[in-house]
């Protein structure tokens, strides 16, 4: 893909000796990216209504907290049962089919009058929710070798504003239509992104569908972790990056709430909108694992990871500290989050579902830990006792990427196609392509 941004990308698709080809456009690119967006976006637009939630339901504290949870548990049962189902079906009819099962989860969502049928909702929201990863692992299906990674970055800084913007959204339509009206809006949009996908998404990729049963695809998830050790070790960043991720996330409001700031909750949710800079580095940080320098990418971001906790740690002297700490964050946590995606795509492209899919198995472990340790951290030794804990995910993220990254050394494929060798000693996945991803399939078997 040219580096100046060209609008149009060419892939053809050959396996048929057909010369049918499907042209990736830039419009196509950030389409994918606003329904991706979209949405994630659900999964965290209860946070800020859950006090609201709970008074017009008569919730307990305990099972209004439980809204979240449940969300959450819905997504990470969705990535390992749902995503995988990307390489055996077409998947603009998978698309499309979880798009619109998605609509009818948050009509629920909108319309429960009980405690029960909320929960429901919610936890089949988050099982729906898995179609960003989906929608991902078809982008980077599409692009060309040589530019996938700016394909994938272009795709991940939708879902990063999709994140961040989530909560600032269902607190302002909240507090001009109520909570449900949140709910009634996205189902709305849902609907509409699904007719627009079935439209204009191609019917076929170049990706050849595995003949896997579920059973098989299933056990094959494993196998693929149990023989590639780059994503073992990608998996592992990512775990780290989301855990520090969600540490500033999950207790910055606490500090911003009490003295001296005592701040409101709209504009807490507005300090999400300085972290829509991540999706800046989600879009450099594909081109640069473009021109092979996937390895010096990390190493940066993770330094720079590292580094964002100091200013964060003065967070309640200085709103200043706090915005720069959240920029410097948020772009390395971005920059890792796409060369781990691109990279483990290229070890076998016909199993990039189950690639994505497990590997962002590792991110909602990450998330749900950084979030469970720094919201109990807080409450029993403060603010500076969460940046420590950011930073100890931080640092060890940096200690794993110096103890490895003389055996990893930076991809160069064909084409400047993006692959990283395997274990020194061993073939890399770009030289095994045509036998190594049939060979998990039949192992998996």
């Amino acid at each position: 893909m040219p580096s100046d941004g060209e609008a149009v990308t060419r892939r053809t698709e050959d396996r048929d000796e057909k010369g049918s080809a499907f042209v990736l456009s830039r419009g196509v690119v950030i389409l994918f990216a606003v329904a991706c967006g979209a949405a994630v976006a659900n999964v965290y637009f209860s946070q800020p209504l859950l006090v609201t939630m709970g008074h017009d339901l008569a919730m307990s504290p305990a099972l209004v907290g439980s809204v979240v949870t449940l969300t959450h548990v819905g997504y990470g049962l969705g990535l390992f049962f749902l995503v995988p189902l990307g390489d055996v079906a077409d998947r603009r009819r998978l698309i499309v089919t979880q798009l619109l099962l998605l609509v009818v989860a948050l009509a629920v969502v909108a319309a429960a009058r009980t405690a029960a049928l909320l929960l429901v909702g919610m936890a089949a929201t988050g099982f729906l929710a898995v179609v960003t990863q989906t929608l991902v692992a078809f982008a980077a299906s599409l692009a060309p070798p040589a530019g996938r990674g700016r394909v994938v970055g272009l795709v991940t800084s939708g879902v990063v504003v999709g994140i961040l913007l989530a909560r600032t959204a269902s607190g302002l339509i909240a507090d001009l239509a109520g909570w449900r009206s949140v709910y009634l809006a996205s189902a709305s949009l849902t609907a509409l992104l699904a007719l627009v996908l079935y439209r204009v998404l191609p019917r076929h990729s170049d990706a050849t569908p595995t003949t896997l049963r579920y059973g098989q695809l299933l056990r094959s998830t494993v196998t693929l972790f149990a023989r590639e050790r780059l994503l073992r070790l990608r998996a592992l960043f990512g775990l780290l990056v989301f855990a520090a991720f969600s540490t500033l996330w999950s207790a910055v409001a606490l500090p911003l709430s009490e003295s001296p700031y005592y701040l409101p909750h709209s504009a807490i949710g507005a300090l999400g909108l300085i972290g829509v800079a991540g999706a800046l580095a989600a879009t450099v940080a594909g081109r640069l694992n473009d021109r092979g320098l996937s390895r010096r990418t990390t190493g940066i971001a993770l330094a720079l990871l590292g580094a964002s906790w100091l200013p964060l740690a003065f967070t309640r002297s200085s709103l200043w500290a706090l915005v720069v700490g959240v920029i410097l964050l948020d772009l390395a946590v971005q920059a890792v989050h796409v060369t781990n995606q691109t990279l483990i795509y290229a070890l076998h492209p016909e199993a990039g579902s189950r690639l994505i899919g497990g590997y962002m198995v590792f991110y909602s472990v990450g998330s749900a830990t950084g979030a469970i340790a720094a919201t109990s951290l807080y409450s029993v030794a403060g603010w500076h006792a969460v940046c420590a804990l950011g930073a100890a995910f931080s640092c060890l993220g940096l200690a794993l990427w110096t103890l490895t990254r003389h055996s990893i050394p930076d991809p160069v494929g064909e084409q400047g196609s993006v692959s990283e060798p395997g274990p020194v000693g061993e073939p890399g996945p770009a030289a095994e392509a045509a036998s190594s991803g049939e060979e998990v399939d039949q192992r998996a078997g």
